[in-house]
Parts: C-alpha cells; sequence; structure tokens
C-alpha cells in the first residue's frame, strides 16, 4: 500500500507532531459548547460538541474529533485534529464549517458531511477546505447530500479499500490542484441519501482524482440502490487508475460525464444496466475504451482516439474528432447512429490493402471530414481503400485537407451509393513531390537572375570608356513558374560586387574583371508548402568594344554553391522538411553592336548564348520521400536590342535613359528526376518575350548609378517584375 504524503503543510502544524498528544490521556467524553469559543495552541486536548447555533473557532488548536449540530459552525484555522477509534475527525449536520490550513485524521473517516433526517426542513451542510489534508482509513470525507469544496486540499482515503470521497447524492468541488486518492477508489457515488430523486455532482478543476488499487471514480458500484451522478472534468484536471478504468459505471449507476480542456488516458467502463454519456470539449482529449456508452458528444475540438475496435450508440460531433488509432494500427468503429459535424482520422496502407474503417449501421447525417495520414513512401499498388459505409440518411464525408498525401501522389475520395473510398484512379502530385521537383529547377532561374544583373554592368563598362573601377549592386526577381504540371512563385534577392581594369596586351579595348555575391530565393507553392535556395557565386568576366565599329563581345564564367530546404505543408496538417546542397558552373557569350546615331541616341542589338550545369543531387524529406535529380542543364539563346539616348551636361555627368527587348528561348528540355523512383522532365524549356527600361546616372568623372526595370513572359516562365540599382567607382 503506498504511503500517503500530508505536505505540503504550514509551518506550524509540521512543528507540531503527534509524538506529545500519544502521552495525553486517553479521550474523554465530548465538551459541549453552547456558546461561541475560540481555542489556541494552549487550550487542553478535548473533544468537542457544537450546539445551540455556536461556533467553534480554533486558531493553531490541537484536538480529537469534534461534531457540529444543527446550525452551528466552525472555523478551523492551522490546527490539527486527531480522531481516536470510529470517531470521524469532524462530523458536520445541517452545520457549516471552514478549515484552512490544517490537518484532519481520523481512523475511520476524517469528514462526515450530512444533515438532519429527522428534520427535512433543515439545511444541507457546507464545507469549505482550504490548503488542508483530511484523511481516513475508510474514507477521507464521506458527503451525504451535501457540499464539500476542496481548494488547494488533499481527501485521502488510506486503507486498502477506502476511498478519497463516498458520495450520496453529495455535491463535491475541487479546484486549484486539489487531490482526491483512495486505496480502492479515489471518488465513489452511492445511493440511500435519505433524499429521493437526487443527483450527486463531482466537479474537477485543475484537480487530480486517483484510485489506488481500483478505478479514480465508481458509480454504483456498490449495492443496489439507483445513483445518479454528474461529472464535470475541467481546466486540466487529471484521473488516473491502478486497472486503467478512470470511470466505472455499475448496473445501477448512470452518470453523465463532461470533460473540459483536459486530457484523459484509460477507460469508462459501463456495466450491463447501466447508462452513460460522455462529452469532450474545449479542446479535451480522451484515449481509451468506451464500453457500453449510451452517448458520445465531440464538440469544439474535443477528441476520442481509439485503441481498439469499438462500438456507439450514438455519435454526435460539433467540431470533434474521432482518431482511430497511431499510424500502422487499422481499427473498426461501428456506430448506431452518426449527427453532426465532425473529422475522423484514419490511418491506411495501400499497399497491404488495409484501413481503418467507419460502419454506420443506423441513420447517418451532417457533413463529417476524413483525415487520412498522410506519408512521404509510395504504395506497393495502386488499388482502393474502404474507408465508410452507412446503412442510411444523408450524411456526405469528404477529405479535410484536399487528397490524402501517399508518397509521390496524392489520392482522392470518391463515393458510391452509401460507401466512401480512397480511390488511386483520382490521384495528383503531393506538395512534398511539387517542392522537390520545384527545387531541382530553381537553381537555372537563380543562375540567370544574377546573370542579368552581372550583364548590365558590363554595359556600363563600355559606356564608361573603359575606366577601371569597382561597383556594387543590389538586385530582386520575381518568377512564376511551371512544370510538371503544376506551379510555384520564387522572389529572388541578393547583391553583387566586383571590380575590373583594363588588360595591358593587345589592342588596348579588353577589361577582365572579377564579381562574388550572394542571392536567397522564396519559393511559395500552393497549400502552404515552401523552399528555399541560397546561393553563393564567384566568378570573372571581360568585355571587349571596338570604339571605332562599336562592335562588343562579353563573356561571362561563374561558379555557384547551392544550398536547397523544402519545408512542406501535408495534407493531414503536418509539415516535413529536407535539405541538400550541390555546386554549379556556367557560361555566358555576348556578342553585339553599339551604334550611335544623332543627337545622342543610340541602338545596341546583341545575340547571347549561355550554359550552365548543376551537379545531382539525392536527398530525403523528414516523412520517407526520396528525391534523387540528374545534373540540371540549360542552354538559353538570346537576341534583342537597347535602345536610348545620352544628355551629356559635361565634366562627366550624364543621364541616359533606355529601354530593351528581347526574345529568349530555353532548348534543355531533358532534365530527369525521380520522387521515389517515378520519373519527371523537369525543365523550362519554351520561348519568352523580355522587356526592360532602366537609367544610368552620373554626377561626376567617378561616381555612377544604374537602375533597371524588367518583365518577361513565356510559355513556362514568367517574370513580373525585376529590380536591380547599383553604384559604380571609378579609379
Amino acid at each position: 500500500m503506498a504511503a500517503f504524503s500530508l505536505s505540503p503543510l504550514p509551518r506550524a502544524l509540521r512543528a507540531a507532531s503527534l509524538a506529545p498528544m500519544l502521552l495525553l490521556s486517553p479521550v474523554s467524553l465530548a465538551q459541549t459548547i453552547d456558546k461561541d469559543t475560540t481555542i489556541d495552541g494552549n487550550t487542553a486536548l478535548d473533544n468537542y460538541f457544537v450546539a445551540n447555533a455556536a461556533t467553534l473557532t480554533a486558531n493553531g488548536a490541537i484536538t480529537r474529533d469534534i461534531t457540529l449540530n444543527a446550525g452551528t459552525a466552525l472555523v478551523l484555522t492551522g490546527s490539527q485534529v486527531n480522531a481516536i477509534g470510529p470517531a470521524p475527525g469532524v462530523r458536520v449536520t445541517s452545520a457549516t464549517a471552514s478549515i484552512d490550513g490544517s490537518v484532519v485524521t481520523a481512523q475511520q473517516r476524517g469528514l462526515i458531511i450530512g444533515f438532519s433526517q429527522n428534520d427535512p426542513n433543515l439545511a444541507a451542510s457546507m464545507v469549505d477546505v482550504n490548503n488542508s489534508v483530511i484523511s481516513g482509513g475508510i474514507a477521507g470525507a464521506q458527503i451525504n447530500n451535501s457540499r464539500l469544496t476542496l481548494a488547494g486540499s488533499q481527501l485521502l482515503g488510506s486503507n486498502a479499500n477506502g476511498v478519497g470521497a463516498d458520495m450520496f447524492d453529495g455535491d463535491l468541488q475541487a479546484s486549484a490542484g486539489s487531490r482526491i486518492v483512495g486505496g480502492q477508489n479515489g471518488v465513489r457515488f452511492r445511493g440511500n441519501s435519505g433524499q429521493p430523486d437526487k443527483v450527486g455532482t463531482l466537479l474537477l478543476d485543475a484537480s487530480h482524482v486517483e484510485g489506488l488499487a481500483g478505478s479514480a471514480i465508481a458509480v454504483g458500484t456498490v449495492g443496489t440502490a439507483p445513483v445518479s451522478a454528474n461529472i464535470d472534468i475541467r481546466n486540466g484536471s487529471t484521473l488516473k487508475a491502478s486497472d486503467g478504468t478512470l470511470v466505472e459505471i455499475g448496473a445501477a449507476g448512470t452518470s453523465d460525464i463532461k470533460v473540459n480542456a483536459s486530457d484523459l488516458l484509460g477507460d469508462i467502463i459501463v456495466a450491463e444496466g447501466g447508462t452513460a454519456k460522455l462529452t469532450l470539449e474545449n479542446q479535451a482529449t480522451f484515449k481509451g475504451r468506451l464500453e457500453n456508452l449510451d452517448r458520445l458528444a465531440l464538440n469544439s475540438g474535443g477528441q476520442w482516439t481509439l485503441v481498439g475496435d469499438a462500438q456507439l450508440n450514438e455519435l454526435a460531433m460539433d467540431g470533434g474528432s474521432v482518431a482511430f488509432g497511431d499510424q500502422g494500427e487499422f481499427y473498426t468503429l461501428q456506430v448506431n447512429n452518426l449527427a453532426g459535424n465532425g473529422i475522423f482520422v484514419m490511418n491506411t496502407d495501400l499497399a497491404d490493402g488495409q484501413s481503418d474503417f467507419l460502419e454506420v449501421t443506423g441513420t447517418a447525417t451532417g457533413n463529417h471530414q476524413i483525415l487520412v495520414t498522410s506519408t512521404g513512401k509510395d504504395p506497393l499498388n495502386d488499388t482502393e481503400l474502404h474507408l465508410v459505409h452507412t446503412a442510411a440518411g444523408d450524411a456526405s464525408f469528404s477529405l479535410q485537407g484536399g487528397p490524402v498525401d501517399l508518397g509521390t501522389y496524392a489520392y482522392g475520395l470518391v463515393q458510391r451509393g452509401n460507401d466512401w473510398y480512397l480511390d488511386a484512379a483520382l490521384r495528383t502530385l503531393t506538395p512534398s513531390t511539387q517542392t522537390a521537383l520545384a527545387l531541382f529547377n530553381t537553381a537555372p532561374t537563380v543562375w540567370y537572375g544574377e546573370l542579368t544583373t552581372l550583364r548590365s554592368r558590363m554595359g556600363e563598362v563600355r559606356r564608361n570608356g573603359g575606366a577601371a573601377g569597382g561597383w556594387m549592386r543590389s538586385y530582386g526577381n520575381q518568377f512564376n513558374a511551371s512544370t510538371s504540371g503544376f506551379g510555384y512563385k520564387q522572389q529572388q534577392q541578393g547583391l553583387s560586387f566586383g571590380a575590373d581594369g583594363r588588360l595591358p596586351v593587345g589592342d588596348g579595348n579588353w577589361l577582365v574583371g572579377v564579381t562574388a555575391g550572394y542571392s536567397n530565393s522564396d519559393l511559395n507553392l500552393q497549400g502552404g508548402s515552401s523552399g528555399r535556395v541560397d546561393s553563393y557565386h564567384i566568378g570573372a568576366y571581360t568585355t571587349w568594344l571596338d570604339p571605332q565599329s562599336g562592335y562588343y563581345f562579353d563573356g561571362v564564367a561563374k561558379l555557384n554553391r547551392y544550398q536547397n530546404s523544402a519545408d512542406v505543408q501535408l495534407s493531414d496538417g503536418t509539415r516535413t522538411k529536407g535539405d541538400y546542397s550541390n555546386n554549379g558552373v556556367g557560361l555566358s557569350l555576348e556578342v553585339g553592336r553599339h551604334l550611335k546615331l544623332n543627337d545622342g541616341y543610340f541602338i545596341e542589338p546583341y545575340a547571347q548564348l549561355a550554359a550552365m550545369t548543376i551537379e545531382g543531387q539525392s536527398y530525403h524529406l523528414d516523412n520517407g520521400l526520396q528525391a534523387s535529380g540528374d545534373h540540371t542543364r540549360s542552354l538559353q539563346g538570346k537576341l534583342g536590342t537597347t535602345v536610348g539616348r545620352t544628355f551629356d551636361h559635361g565634366d562627366g555627368r550624364m543621364i541616359q535613359p533606355y529601354v530593351r527587348v528581347a526574345a529568349a528561348h530555353e532548348f534543355a528540355n531533358n532534365n530527369r528526376v525521380r520522387i521515389n523512383g517515378n520519373g519527371f522532365d523537369n525543365n523550362l524549356a519554351g520561348s519568352r518575350g523580355e522587356l526592360g527600361a532602366g537609367v544610368v546616372v552620373a554626377w561626376a568623372q567617378q561616381w555612377q548609378a544604374h537602375a533597371e526595370f524588367d518583365y518577361a513572359n513565356g510559355e513556362q516562365l514568367e517574370q513580373p517584375w525585376g529590380a536591380s540599382v547599383g553604384v559604380r567607382y571609378n579609379w
């Protein structure tokens, strides 16, 4: 038998021990209190009988048993009551008591609360217990059609067959971390209160009830008299039972149980002949067996989790859910009648043809959702799974979060009469697959976004007469891409910098430079999935311009390091992540001619060919999805022209607005990606048109600034906007 702890107690009580009291004379006849009386630590040890509407006040006193007659009162503060023999520690009959910071112990019952059956006009008893411990061998408290409130207190029944509270249609309210513990049951409801048609009530508010050798709460398990009990469990209250039965309803018992914002783990068992209803509300959870329950109501986020096959008579749902168990466990729930609006959380295994199953043998009404647990692994066979059958009614079922993610593909729900199936014929790409494909497809747009900025930079060098200098540029782009039947958005922002100078060889028209920089791209997909690419690059560039003819040549070579990450929103509301890194290298060659016209106008036609390759990589998401990509390649050709005008203000000052139009075509169309072994062609092949506008401003011989805005649209890629701004210093 586990020992009970009487701590925490007030310091004064901890200092007082039972040893001195055992040296005192044995119990004598009780002292009668017939007028208001106060006792304290200096008062001799005695028994008290309070009568004649008197009030006994004890401050720091030590007494034996106390009995309150009808109409009297007890105020017990910082005191100890130690009953000897069969007497209860405190007996309250049609009276009131306030017990604060005290300890009451008895060999049989620590506290008996009742009313005078000889005079039905007398009121029931009212007892308030705060920060105190009340214990007895048979029962911590026996409550007969009266009220006991506990706040931060303990109620203990210490014998092997003891109960924390023995209820005869009484009202027990426990709050503020109170504990009610019995050697057999924590709380037991019994009949024979002497008042017909009474209902016992138990309210637990942030408190605990425990049965050390039996159920936490027992209703009608003793005797044959009918017993009715209303049980309200709220605000994080807990139940614990040695046999796993949190609430036991006997053949003579009737109970209405409400659980509010609390989590229970165990069983609720109703014997043949007994009746019980259970309501879970305000995010309350219950995991365990429900045997012979008449009605289960799941409201406002309340959830019942099955631990095996189960049967219910009535299931009413108003924003609640039923979870069929953990992943890999498959259960059947049979319900006579289903009503309301709720969620059924189910597991499936298409490979083995297994799933949870809901069967309504009577009438099913309302609009319900099925949340099927997702996985990143593919089923071995594409088949269908039978999830729901109803015998009658107009109930509807749909998949919460849309098609169910099962590896590469998501599977839809189909209705055939009164049956609902998860059907492989309705499959689409899962968000995990889409995110993996998008990440593999993003490196080319990252590379070209960085390249556009560098290309504009070399145009500045040519316009500057080939002067050496250093530069820095910030840029941003948005791309709307489509590939493999889905689309995503990419937002890129970055910073590039570099320096260049004239080569002292050849015709003197060659310049070379080095560059480095960083960009990050955020990918947004439908359904809340996202990805990110951090790109670090270094490179070299060269440009040549013949001042007489205006012909020019630009070349760029660039090495990139990509760090990729995925964050995927799955159909069952969970998320999965994965990341990988790879390297890429690219080369761009451009030829053109700068033609000067009258009044500062110029036109600059050009042709560009750019190629890049990014090493293949394999990685996996947390949910088990495997993604593997071959080398990603891009070969892009572009024809375009730039038209502008230079306003020369002398002394190195000038303003040069311009516009640019171009046609581009992506030739690479065989980039292969495998998701769980399923192959996809992942590319942005096709043509697009580009439009840009910018301005170059120089306010001194050494300083020059540049801003440019771009737009592009094509078959698989749109750039709604692109912007860059930079500054250059010539030395």
